[in-house]
């Protein structure tokens, strides 16, 4: 485990946090932070990864604001921070430097194969946007916000996109779900699972909302995905 830096593509830098696939070398993940930073709930997802055999990063999106910020969602204040912050990024740059993190994991020493995005929350959405504006192999949405202003973009998805989302998102309601399933679901690159019962947030284990049965079903959903479309 350890860092990477990523050159912004205009200018700066950002952190990844790194790990390794457990043979030393394999396909490439970008792990796309929820609204709380690349805290200890997303190095854990990205570890989680590398035990699965995959090369994984997961870059600093918060780092035009405040780099390295980690938060948890155990208080108010903590959410009130997450939210200002996710509110105060520029989403488009965002892509730019996820696309910059692509790159700099195409040239790591342990990357070798294709490269995949998964992103959850604030994550998901990007992960839809890196679908339809950059060239990753494939990508996987959890829960994704804020997704409707969007669709019209599906139209340039170019690889395949695996959707979760929540029956019960606090964050999707019944109407804008109907909308994104409407839009999305004659596109032959698109696969989208709806969770009974499940609120947003439904994988991320230990938070309020963790649905144990619901998760396990997604992330083997992911998992069965990622070999299919980044297998050498």
């Amino acid at each position: 485990m350890g860092e990477l830096t990523v050159k912004a593509a205009d200018g700066g830098s950002f952190s990844a946090y790194v790990a390794l696939a457990k043979k030393g070398k394999g396909p490439g993940l970008v792990v796309i932070q929820e609204i709380f930073g690349v805290n200890q709930v997303m190095r854990d997802i990205t570890d989680g990864y590398a035990a699965q055999g995959y090369t994984a990063i997961c870059p600093d999106l918060f780092w035009r604001q405040e780099p390295g910020i980690q938060i948890t969602d155990r208080s108010k204040a903590e959410w009130d921070k997450a939210m200002a912050l996710m509110n105060g990024m520029d989403q488009d740059k965002a892509i730019e430097d996820l696309k910059a993190a692509v790159a700099a994991l195409r040239k790591h020493p342990a990357f070798s194969g294709r490269v995949g995005t998964v992103g959850f929350c604030l994550g998901g959405r990007l992960a839809y946007l890196m679908a339809t504006r950059s060239d990753v192999e494939c990508s996987v949405s959890y829960y994704g916000v804020n997704l409707e202003p969007v669709l019209g973009e599906s139209r340039s998805i170019r690889h395949s996109l695996l959707m979760h989302i929540a029956e019960k998102d606090q964050y999707m309601p019944p109407e804008v779900q109907t909308k994104v399933k409407v839009a999305l679901r004659n596109n032959p690159k698109v696969t989208m699972y709806t969770y009974k019962g499940a609120d947003h947030a439904f994988a991320r284990v230990g938070g309020v909302h963790y649905n144990k049965a619901a998760a396990d079903m997604a992330n083997d959903r992911t998992l069965e995905f990622f070999k299919r479309h980044l297998a050498a």
